[in-house]
């Protein structure tokens, strides 16, 4: 089976790569540097949500900073999306592993879905996602480490799950997030740094308007001027790694399919969950390959229908444990070109949404990793 995809490239070069690289450049044993990073007393992770290395590339104008730097692409994780990816950061997992297998996926045992960005109460974090993140394992080695990120994640299920363990510094705005990261690597004083620091606004505007918008563009100018700041900030002997959770790709009305008024679609379905770039079918027993069948006859060319086994043995999702299996659906449907599978009966915001990611498109699977300091 071919297709029109970047293949995440696990233990090579991902996202999940990235902090090990960080740790074995400061020195801690038992990680190796895959990326090839310079040898740092402190580094400062910046993640700007939805900052792909497609779109980094396309705007130098807007970005003259950012483009200025040494680096290069990572792949991100399948899906690409932001829970799934910043769980494979924090954890230097793949998602067969870690087991945040998307946006929206299916709760083991239930009939229901785990919304990863809102989380579920009923769902125990730290049972779902069972490993120490490397924040914590970093510290428990001697580093400082420090999460700087939105107020409202403090406790979220996500950031327990992918950043837990280590001091969480609250920042809302541009001017708190370089000040708390420059506070942290200060007061780390002669021990070994590492502070992750997270940007969503790119993110947000780019779901609003689509990543072909003024609005997108001059947010991207901001984010520029914010890490230029931060990079001229930071003392002596840190590092910054800038990266990105996933790329985006803008929808127009006629990239819209609405999967739903398609007649005998979802005939042995019993839920779905995924996105609108990477659909995830959860059906009755034993109907996986009809439902495949039924969903690549009717997409055709706008997407590559595969079941979880074909997905789980093309890679995707790295090596897959056994008690993560059942998140990831039956069936899944990664939409190519611009294409997104709308279901408005459910989720009737996505189709004002002009930008989406979660598929497996250049535009959507490489990150950027540059370099300052």
């Amino acid at each position: 089976m071919t297709d029109p995809f970047v293949q995440p490239a696990y233990g090579q070069g991902a996202l999940s790569d990235l902090v090990p690289s960080v740790l074995a450049s400061l020195g801690v044993a038992g990680y190796a540097d895959v990326i090839g990073l310079p040898e740092r007393a402190a580094w400062c992770v910046l993640l700007v949500d939805g900052l792909g290395w497609q779109q980094l590339r396309e705007h130098p104008a807007q970005a003259p900073f950012l483009t200025s730097l040494s680096g290069r692409p990572l792949t991100t994780t399948v899906p690409s999306t932001t829970a799934t990816g910043i769980t494979s950061l924090g954890t230097g997992l793949p998602p067969g592993r870690h087991g945040v297998v998307g946006y929206q996926s299916r709760i083991p045992g239930r009939t229901a879905l785990l919304n990863a960005l809102d989380w579920d109460p009923t769902v125990d974090p730290q049972r779902y996602q069972p490993y120490p993140t490397l924040f914590a394992r970093a510290a428990a080695e001697g580093v400082q480490a420090t999460v700087v990120s939105p107020r409202r994640f403090a406790r979220s299920g996500l950031t327990r799950v992918s950043m837990s363990g280590v001091r969480y510094a609250p920042a809302d705005t541009d001017g708190e997030r370089v000040a708390e990261v420059v506070a942290a690597v200060e007061a780390a004083a002669d021990a070994p740094a590492l502070v992750y620091a997270y940007e969503s606004d790119l993110d947000g505007v780019g779901h609003r308007h689509g990543v072909r918008s003024a609005a997108w563009r001059h947010q991207l100018r901001a984010v520029d001027l914010m890490v230029e700041q931060l990079a001229d900030e930071l003392p002596a002997g840190c590092g910054l790694v800038v990266t990105g959770d996933h790329g985006m790709v803008s929808v127009r009305e006629v990239d819209q399919v609405d999967v739903e008024s398609v007649p005998g679609l979802f005939d042995q379905v019993v839920l779905v969950g995924g996105e609108p770039r990477f659909r995830q079918l959860y059906t009755e027993p034993g109907a996986a390959v009809a439902v495949a069948d039924r969903w690549r006859r009717a997409l055709r060319e706008r997407a590559v229908v595969r079941t979880r086994e074909q997905a789980v043995a093309s890679g995707w999702f790295g090596t897959l444990e056994e008690r993560v299996a059942e998140r990831i659906g039956d069936v899944v449907a990664a939409c190519t070109g611009s294409t997104v599978l709308l279901v408005p009966g459910v989720w009737p915001r996505e189709a004002r949404m002009r930008g989406h990611h979660g598929s497996l498109t250049e535009a959507e699977m490489l990150v950027p990793c540059l370099v300052a300091g």
